[in-house]
Order: structure tokens, then C-alpha cells, then sequence
């Protein structure tokens, strides 16, 4: 039994039963931070829906997105589902998208930039995007720690005996897009703007 108990140990049993733990508890703070911005979604749409002239267009996209997000039911088995994952962060990075949009198209509005309820609800959504990049990088982190261990000799092989397969992580959805450098063209600007 002490035999046994040492083989576990010097083979990264106890180190994956550790980093499947830390994952699993860095997971759930991203999915707090994921929710807390969702609730806040609606009071932001409502808020601004008070702008008479807001694009509407901009708001139904919001909502969809919202709508989307937390409609997909996330279950502990999604960190070990790379599609189930995949279509999951593919929903937030939407929601991601399309409340960024929102923010631009914000700033023609001159009422809403001086609305202290707007600029409460940005503060304290700008607050929950930088909780989110954090709680991501902190699942990254530990995820990647794992797989680590999963995938190196000889720990693999205790891998392969209990079942740990390596975990998803988060991966950048346009990387295609953000490997070339953005075209600028300040010959077309609006007058107003150039110097």
C-alpha cells in the first residue's frame, strides 16, 4: 500500500488532482466575471435606449449577443469539450464585439457621454472586462500548467492510465486578422478631424 502510495505521488497523481482543482476554480471566477457582466448588459441597453436617436440597429446586436452568451449552458464537462468550449467563448468574444461597438457608436451622443448613469454603468463595465482578462489569464495559466504535466514523460503516462486529457484553453478568435498590421488611410478622414 505505502508502495503504491509513492508510485501515485512520483508519477504527478497528486499534481493532477492539484491543477484539475486550480483549473477548475479558475474556470468558475471566469464565468463569475463572464455573468456579472451579463447582468449588467441590460442596464447599459436600458440607459441608452433613453437617447431618443441611438441606433437601434447597435442595441438589437447588444441584446443577441447578451441572449446568446448566456443561453449556452456550461457544465464542468465543457473544460474537457473543445467544442463545447470553443462555442462557448465564441459567444463571449460576441458579446465582447458587440458591446464594444456599442461604446464607439456612445461617443456621438453627446446627452449620453453626460449622463452620470452611462458613464457609471462604462466605469464599472471597463472595470469587468480588465476582472475578465485577468480570471482568463489565470485559467491560461493553470490549463497550461496541466497540460504540461499531461503531456511530459513520465507523468504522460499516468495521464493515460486515469484518463487526463489535456484541457482547452482560450485562444484568440481573429488570429488570422491580428497577424497583419491594420491599414491606415487618413487621406479619406472627414475634414474635421485632420489636423
Amino acid at each position: 500500500m505505502i508502495g503504491l502510495a509513492l508510485a501515485l505521488t512520483g508519477c504527478g497523481y497528486n499534481d493532477f488532482q492539484r491543477l484539475d482543482e486550480q483549473s477548475k476554480a479558475a474556470w468558475s471566477e471566469v464565468l463569475n466575471q463572464y455573468q456579472r457582466r451579463a447582468d449588467l448588459v441590460p442596464n447599459i441597453v436600458a440607459t441608452v435606449k433613453g437617447e431618443a436617436a441611438f441606433e437601434q440597429d447597435t442595441l438589437t446586436r447588444v441584446i443577441e449577443a447578451r441572449a446568446k452568451a448566456t443561453s449556452i449552458q456550461v457544465t464542468p464537462e465543457t473544460l474537457n469539450n473543445p467544442e463545447a468550449f470553443n462555442k462557448f467563448q465564441q459567444a463571449q468574444g460576441e458579446l465582447s464585439s458587440a458591446l464594444s461597438r456599442l461604446m464607439v457608436v456612445a461617443e456621438r451622443y453627446p446627452q449620453l457621454q453626460a449622463n452620470q448613469a452611462f458613464r457609471d454603468l462604462r466605469v464599472t463595465l471597463e472595470g469587468t472586462e480588465n476582472r475578465i482578462t485577468v480570471a482568463r489569464n489565470r485559467y491560461i495559466q493553470t490549463v497550461q500548467e496541466y497540460n504540461v504535466l499531461a503531456r511530459s514523460f513520465p507523468t504522460n503516462l499516468t495521464a493515460k492510465v486515469f484518463g487526463y486529457e489535456t484541457k482547452p484553453a482560450f485562444s484568440v478568435q481573429n488570429e488570422a486578422q491580428i497577424s497583419n498590421a491594420p491599414k491606415v488611410d487618413f487621406g479619406n478622414a472627414p475634414a474635421a478631424s485632420r489636423p
